[in-house]
C-alpha cells in the first residue's frame, strides 16, 4: 500500500512536487528552480522575493535541506552549500521560493486511487530548540491533533489538496496515488499553503496519531490498497489528546556522536498514558545504544493538552543516555492556541 515511482517524487523531489502542484491548482508558494549557480545566487538576491527567502535542496536531505534565511548572505550561503555539495546528489538543484507566515499544521489523508478519508492532524516542531530557534531537523516533537484543523480546513484540504493530488496523478498519466498522503499546511493571512508533501505517514506526527485511531486499521489499509476505501469500515479518533518529545543526541543535527547506552525505557514506558518509540536505536552487547541523530520519541496520552504534556515529560524524566537532548516545549502551542 503506497504510491508509485513517478507519485511517490511528490516527497522525494521538491523540483516534482512544486510543478505538480502549480499544474493542478494546488495553493502553494511562488517558487523558481535553477540548475546552475549564477542563477542561483540571482534569485536570491532580494530582487523577486525579498527577505526571508526559502532555499530548498531538490531531493531528500534528511530534514536538513531547507533554509529559511533571513537575509542575502545567509541565503547565498544555503545556496552555495546546496551546489558545494553538502547534500550530495539532492543538492544539485535548488528551489527557492516566497517565504509564508502563519502556524503550521499537518493533515493526514489515506487514498485508494479514487477517493480518500481524513486521518487527522497533528503538529510538528521542526527546530532543534525551544520556541522554535536552531536549525531545521526531522522533527523534534509533535502533538495530535492539531487545534488549528477546523472543520471547514479539513474540508478545504480534502475538496482542494487530497483530491486534486489523486486527480492530478491520473492526468498526467502516472498510474494512481493509493496510500498515505501526508500535507504540510501553512495558514497564511491569505488562506492555506502547501509547504511539502510526504508519501507516508511520516514521524513524529505518525508516533502521536496512531495511537489515536480506532477501529480495523488493517482491514482499511487492505481496503486502500485494493482501491475500495468505500468499503472500508470507518475509523475514528479518540478524544484523547497525544504529546511526543524527541530524543536526539547531542549535536542533532549537526555532527553526533553515537553509541550512548540508554537507560529507563523500561521505566517511562511503566508509567500510565505513556509508550516509548524507537527511531535511532540499536543493540551493543545486549544493551540498547544510540545509532542516529532522533533517538526516542516518547508519548503521553491524557485527557487535555497539559496532561498528555505532563505524562510524556514524566517519560522523558526516566530515560537517560550521555548528551541527550530534547525540547522543553512540545505541546505548549496546543495551548495557546498557535
Amino acid at each position: 500500500m503506497g504510491p508509485g515511482k513517478i507519485p511517490a517524487q511528490l516527497e522525494c523531489s521538491k523540483v516534482f512536487s512544486k510543478a505538480f502542484m502549480e499544474r493542478h491548482g494546488i495553493p502553494t508558494a511562488r517558487f523558481v528552480v535553477h540548475k546552475e549557480l549564477a542563477a542561483a545566487l540571482d534569485a536570491v538576491s532580494g530582487r523577486d522575493f525579498g527577505f526571508p527567502v526559502v532555499v530548498k535542496a531538490d531531493g531528500l536531505a534528511g530534514g536538513k535541506g531547507v533554509v529559511v534565511a533571513q537575509d542575502r548572505a545567509e541565503a547565498e550561503a544555503a545556496v552555495l552549500a546546496c551546489f558545494d555539495g553538502a547534500f550530495g546528489a539532492a543538492g544539485s538543484t535548488v528551489v527557492i521560493e516566497q517565504c509564508l507566515t502563519g502556524p503550521e499544521v499537518s493533515f493526514f489523508a489515506l487514498c485508494d486511487g479514487t477517493r480518500a478519508i481524513p486521518l487527522g492532524s497533528a503538529q510538528d516542531h521542526k527546530r532543534a530548540y525551544d520556541d522554535d530557534r536552531g536549525p531545521n531537523t526531522g522533527g523534534m516533537g509533535a502533538f495530535a491533533p492539531s487545534p488549528l484543523m477546523t472543520p471547514a480546513l479539513q474540508e478545504m484540504a480534502m475538496r482542494d489538496i487530497a483530491q486534486r493530488v489523486i486527480d492530478g496523478v491520473k492526468a498526467d498519466g502516472a498510474g494512481d496515488y493509493r496510500g498515505f498522503l501526508y500535507i504540510s499546511l501553512m495558514l497564511t493571512p491569505t488562506g492555506p499553503q502547501v509547504i511539502e508533501f510526504n508519501v507516508r505517514f511520516g514521524d513524529p506526527e505518525a508516533q502521536v496519531l496512531l495511537p489515536a485511531i480506532e477501529g480495523e486499521f488493517a482491514t482499511a489499509l487492505l481496503a486502500c490498497a485494493n482501491g475500495m476505501l468505500d468499503q472500508a469500515p470507518a475509523l475514528t479518533l479518540s478524544s484523547d489528546k497525544f504529546v511526543g518529545v524527541v530524543m536526539a543526541s547531542g549535536g542533532y543535527p549537526g555532527p553526533m556522536q553515537m553509541g550512548k547506552g540508554i537507560d529507563g525505557i523500561d521505566a517511562a514506558n511503566a508509567l500510565d498514558g505513556v509508550v516509548v518509540f524507537h527511531a535511532g536505536t540499536t543493540t551493543d552487547g545486549g544493551r540498547i545504544v544510540t545509532s542516529g541523530g532522533r533517538v526516542l520519541t516518547v508519548v503521553g496520552r491524557g485527557a487535555s493538552y497539559a496532561d498528555a504534556m505532563s505524562r510524556a515529560y514524566a517519560g522523558v524524566a526516566r530515560v537517560s543516555y550521555d548528551r541527550m537532548e530534547f525540547r522543553k516545549d512540545i505541546g505548549r502551542k496546543a495551548l495557546t492556541g498557535q
